[in-house]
């Protein structure tokens, strides 16, 4: 992080408006939300699915099929690092939030985090293996009680955390490039049977006898998951998504920084192969994640966005949670053997079929929470949280 940066991030407060919404958030939680699909849709449409990816499914090769290697590119890693900085935000407005009423902190936060938790584990299990929800609610946990400790202290465990993130990716990728097997391993045909084939139930029960595997990528990076939460709360404190001048020169200086830096890295590591993927998606994607948090920013100052493109990103940004969970079932429905079955008929169609899907289910996405949003203040799964949690 250069000096200028640490600067800026030292400066006085200067959030959004005390108990109202940010508009820029909702737009960057829409750009979140859509494209982490970007990087999911692979996974659906890939026969044998979650478990396809875990046995190394091989990336696209640039030379031969450039569309699905740019995508995959542009996205991977980069918008769920993107969401997971947004949530750490959305942390701190709530404990700003829980000071002005006079709510204790954390106490009065553990419900949110533990029905999430509790949101995520059923989205797990009845829909989508690699869920983020679960991390997110368990990082939530820890996090929330760093709010109320000195700025220095938070600081410190910030940089430890993601050092040992650090060293961590580094001991897997030595442990990668020293193996000297060759290539992803192949997924049996049984597994891709569940998800062409079999029931609703069967992918279940498959998810759940599999679950540790299925749910190792919170586990390794963990320390990225904390280390993005308190970057979060400190780029909303230092007054990054304010409507300001500081907080323009700060969202410029993301974007020149996040992608002057993160787009050759992942390029490199990306080229390296797939003995380096760890350090693509959980080291250079985070740095290019905030690049795009700064260069939508910029595009919203600027009035470079359509209207419509603003006012449809904002609104699946306003029922995040709903439309984080609705495109993996409207994806799981396209592609399984329980739905249209897509991923076995077009298996070896190409990418673009692919890419079409992520566009029919974003347009779907955006005009729901069009649709919702006229009549209702908060999206289905944010009610029942909201419900919830007040009886």
């Amino acid at each position: 992080m250069s000096e200028s940066m640490r600067a800026s991030l030292a400066a006085p407060p200067v959030g959004g408006p005390p108990g109202g919404r940010i508009p820029l958030l909702d737009v960057l939680r829409g750009v979140a939300i859509l494209g982490t699909l970007m990087t999911n849709v692979w996974i659906f449409a890939t026969p044998g699915s979650e478990w396809a990816f875990l046995q190394g499914v091989p990336m696209a090769d640039p030379f031969e099929e450039p569309a699905e290697a740019l995508f995959r590119f542009l996205a991977d890693g980069k918008f769920l690092a993107m969401l997971t900085v947004l949530f750490g935000v959305g942390l701190a407005i709530q404990y700003d939030s829980a000071k002005r009423r006079g709510t204790a902190w954390p106490r009065g936060y553990r419900p949110r985090a533990l029905f999430l938790l509790f949101e995520g584990t059923v989205h797990f299990v009845l829909v989508f293996g690699f869920d983020v929800l679960m991390g997110y609610a368990l990082t939530a946990l820890l996090a929330a009680r760093l709010l109320v400790r000195s700025e220095r202290g938070r600081r410190v465990i910030m940089w430890m955390s993601v050092g040992l993130h650090l060293a961590l990716m580094t001991l897997i990728t030595l442990a990668l490039l020293a193996d000297p097997s060759d290539g992803p391993r192949g997924v049996s045909a049984g597994t891709v049977d569940v998800y062409a084939h079999g029931s609703w139930l069967d992918q279940i029960t498959f998810r759940l006898e599999n679950a540790l595997a299925l749910r190792m990528e919170p586990v390794i990076s963990f320390g990225l998951l904390l280390f993005l939460f308190l970057l979060g709360v400190r780029l909303y404190r230092a007054g990054a998504f304010a409507a300001s001048d500081h907080g323009r020169l700060l969202r410029s200086r993301l974007a020149r920084w996040g992608l002057g830096l993160g787009l050759p890295l992942n390029a490199a590591v990306s080229l390296g192969g797939g003995d380096l993927f760890f350090l693509g998606r959980y080291v250079a994607a985070p740095l290019v994640a905030l690049g795009y948090l700064g260069l939508i920013g910029v595009l919203v100052d600027r009035a470079r966005l359509p209207g419509a493109a603003t006012r449809g990103l904002s609104a699946v940004g306003r029922t995040a949670l709903t439309c984080y969970v609705l495109q993996n079932v409207l994806a799981m429905l396209a592609c399984y053997g329980i739905g249209l079955g897509l991923a076995e008929t077009f298996a070896d169609s190409g990418p673009w079929w692919v890419i079409g899907l992520w566009a029919v289910i974003c347009g779907l996405l955006i005009t729901f929470a069009t649709v919702w949003l006229r009549r209702f203040s908060q999206g289905p799964l944010e009610s029942v949280q909201r419900w919830v949690l007040r009886r």
